[in-house]
């Protein structure tokens, strides 16, 4: 799938990369891949699977969706009770392609290197966000086509560890398809692509709109240490998922960028706060956010996000031009000066983006999501210090800043980041007084 022509805006070094980075993966679906992927002589496409939670495992079932060749034949996990669920889900799913061996049943936190060097073709990340840089980095060097989902990193240096194994991956020749599944559904890239043609004339203001209830809570059992809990529990954690931005609004400010040429803000501001998600709901991320993009060229993005139980709730995405409006993703249309709504076929996007990957493997003509993936999720970051702070931040002060949402190394015997305090409840940023590296 190739990337949509980058327009150049400004003449500063950190954007011209990123465009340059736009250009290059543009001109990658025409490299010739020089040898066979997976074992030579084979047909079948061996996949394992890092991470064995809901979405793991429904990526595991979209990847064998893309065909009768694809095999599951590692999985991993940092919890043993989640592997063999997942297993025995899956094999009953899939009788026919799940070929997980115990062998190959590898738990820990270096279990993803175990399931990387199990002989697969394929590595599906789809844990905890805070591992999916390194996990990248590591399935790239190995020399394997990777799927993962978002957010693609936490923190900017993050980013930056996403980005080198992107790179990396084009010089290699290998495939890296990325959890933005919105890119993958047909209604919205053909409305997309109508608005990138001039059906709206020119975007002057977009509103993303993310509202939802909170992601299901799991109770403490007894024996539970404290991070085994918030590992239970990682959507509900700052440090393991990225707050809500990243994990939620990002879909959104993703068919935002699209729709913009993936040109980057100059700087945004915003306010968020956690004021009703506390008991039975734990954990220390924001339960609403609103944030305000900024560009060159004096658009405007204006971006919410909110997961509180009892609200009203909307996903919506309204692009607004000088000939029309387009609205996403339910009912994708056009209204002003075109009128225009689609009926076309409809699609599991889920589904779809695994088509492309392994369609990719199989021709071996790669693909690389690398553009959309870094600058999506660091624009989500963006929106997420920028609340946390309560202080306005250009995108390069943001990309360019060594703060950590964690620490990189990860043991059961460390202690958490996010403890509770004496009442239950654990700390969150305060704007105004928080400050980031």
């Amino acid at each position: 799938m190739n990337e949509h022509p980058q327009p150049v805006s400004r003449n500063d070094c950190s954007r011209r990369r990123f465009l340059a980075a736009s250009a290059a993966g543009a001109a990658l679906g025409a490299l010739p891949l020089a040898r066979r992927v997976h074992a030579a002589g084979s047909d079948v496409i061996k996949v394992g699977l890092i991470g064995c939670g809901g979405r793991g495992s429904g990526a595991a079932v979209n990847a064998m969706n893309a065909g009768p060749d694809v095999r599951l034949i590692a999985m991993s996990d940092v919890f043993e009770d989640r592997v063999q669920a997942s297993r025995a889900n899956l094999k009953k799913s899939k009788p026919d392609q799940v070929a997980v061996d115990d062998d190959h049943c590898f738990v820990g936190f270096d279990a993803y290197q175990k399931v990387i060097a199990s002989g697969v073709d394929v590595v599906l990340i789809a844990c905890a966000s805070k591992f999916h840089p390194p996990y990248l980095k590591a399935a790239v060097e190995a020399g394997k086509h990777v799927f993962v989902e978002k957010p693609h990193a936490i923190d900017p240096p993050g980013i930056h560890l996403v980005e080198q194994a992107c790179e990396e991956a084009k010089k290699k020749n290998l495939s890296i398809v990325s959890g933005l599944c919105w890119r993958y559904d047909k209604a919205v890239q053909e409305t997309i692509q109508r608005v990138l043609d001039g059906a709206i004339g020119d975007i002057v203001a977009i509103q993303e709109t993310y509202m939802r209830s909170t992601y299901r809570n799991i109770e403490r059992e007894a024996g539970w240490s404290e991070l085994a809990y918030q590992f239970r529990n990682w959507y509900h954690f700052r440090w393991l998922s990225g707050d809500d931005g990243p994990q939620s609004l990002l879909h959104s400010i993703d068919k935002g960028a699209w729709a913009l040429r993936e040109e980057t803000p100059v700087k945004a501001f915003g306010s968020g706060g956690r004021s009703s998600c506390f008991f039975p709901v734990h954990g220390d991320v924001f339960d609403h956010c609103a944030i305000v993009y900024e560009y060159a060229n004096g658009v405007r993005m204006y971006a919410n996000v909110r997961a509180q139980d009892g609200c009203y709730s909307e996903v919506s995405d309204t692009f607004l031009g000088t000939k029309g409006r387009a609205y996403l993703p339910n009912k994708c249309r056009i209204e002003g000066e075109t009128n225009w709504e689609y009926r076309g076929p409809k699609a599991n996007m889920y589904d779809a983006e695994h088509v492309v990957l392994f369609d990719a493997v199989r021709s071996g003509k790669p693909v690389n999501d690398g553009v959309r993936m870094v600058r999506s999720t660091m624009l989500s970051l963006l929106g997420q210090m920028v609340c946390y702070t309560g202080q306005q931040m250009t995108w390069d002060q943001a990309l360019n800043s060594p703060w950590r949402a964690g620490p990189d190394a990860v043991s059961w015997d460390m202690d958490p980041p996010a403890k509770p305090e004496a009442n239950g409840t654990y700390p969150v940023p305060i704007p105004g007084i928080t400050k980031l590296g």
